[in-house]
């Protein structure tokens, strides 16, 4: 039993390679208990190191739909779950004026489905068949709009006080994120599975470069990634991600770079806008640091 277990979590990474996300065993494994267990998934890590990949990976290898809810400040429940088309209900009760039914019957009608506008939670529990859910960057909401997720992620079902007990027919494959600004409560932790995802060491990000970008010569991936984790080593106010590596890596392609070299430096200098994104920190990258950051890789 053991055995079988172990080669599904190796076939659940293949499988996610195949879909354009390398994923360590500790990921996979998890992931693989996610879709056993049908439990919300929490994903924590800095900006950057392909959280929301995840959830983009699955539902390629799930081959079914995935629904983003985006969190933000000031983020409600009615943003998040649904909202009545107002402007069709009103249409609709001028329309009804010469209606000689109960007025009953008119509210009935005014509160039913077809003017329910469908938000991502909400169209998450009636999809079939069953979506991925990626809920991003959850902490940027406050703690009143977890307690709205509680219900959702405890027993998948919303409450509409004007049709009752919505449920859903199939359970979604829901991932959480988090980039740590504020913490998580407790509640919501403990109806979550939970894995920290890192920066990937040299050969997970070099696996990713030659999976994302295989034009690029294998000599500067290296020095790419070399460099790259180098920068991560710095004292710098925003470390670049996965996602700027990749964008390094297109913009030296694009610039002619093939290997850093002496002759290379002005086009590395002009292409650090990609990697590097807060005016202190590209300060900090002079010539003389570029160059002895290259000479290194």
């Amino acid at each position: 039993m053991l055995s079988d277990r172990m080669s599904d979590v190796l076939d659940l990474q293949q499988r996610l390679d195949q879909h354009g996300y390398i994923a360590e065993r500790s990921l996979a494994a998890t992931l693989l208990l996610t879709l056993d267990m049908r439990r919300p998934l929490l994903l924590e890590g800095e900006a950057g190191v392909g959280k929301t990949e995840v959830a983009k990976a699955l539902s390629r290898l799930s081959a079914t739909r995935l629904i983003r809810l985006q969190c933000h400040e000031g983020l409600d429940a009615h943003s998040a779950l649904y909202e009545w088309n107002y402007q069709h209900q009103l249409l609709a009760i001028k329309l009804m004026e010469q209606d000689d039914r109960p007025l009953s019957s008119k509210e009935q009608d005014i509160f039913s489905e077809r003017y329910l506008l469908k938000r991502p939670l909400l169209e998450a529990i009636t999809t079939t068949p069953a979506p991925v859910l990626l809920i991003d960057e959850i902490d940027r909401t406050d703690e009143a709009f977890e307690a709205y997720l509680l219900e959702l992620l405890s027993d998948f079902q919303i409450s509409i006080p004007e049709l009752g007990v919505i449920r859903a027919q199939e359970r979604p494959i829901v991932i959480l994120t988090s980039n740590g600004t504020r913490e998580i409560s407790d509640a919501l932790r403990r109806r979550c599975l939970y894995h920290y995802v890192d920066y990937p060491d040299f050969a997970k990000e070099l696996m990713i470069v030659r999976a994302q970008a295989p034009a690029v010569p294998l000599k500067l991936a290296q020095q790419v990634v070399e460099f790259v984790q180098a920068v991560r080593q710095m004292d710098v106010q925003k470390k670049p991600g996965v996602a700027e590596t990749l964008d390094w890596v297109a913009a030296l392609l694009r610039l002619g770079v093939t290997i850093f070299d002496e002759d290379g430096i002005d086009r590395i200098m002009d292409s650090l806008s990609t990697l590097v994104k807060t005016r202190e920190d590209q300060a900090g990258f002079t010539r003389s640091v570029v160059e002895r950051l290259a000479a290194s890789c």
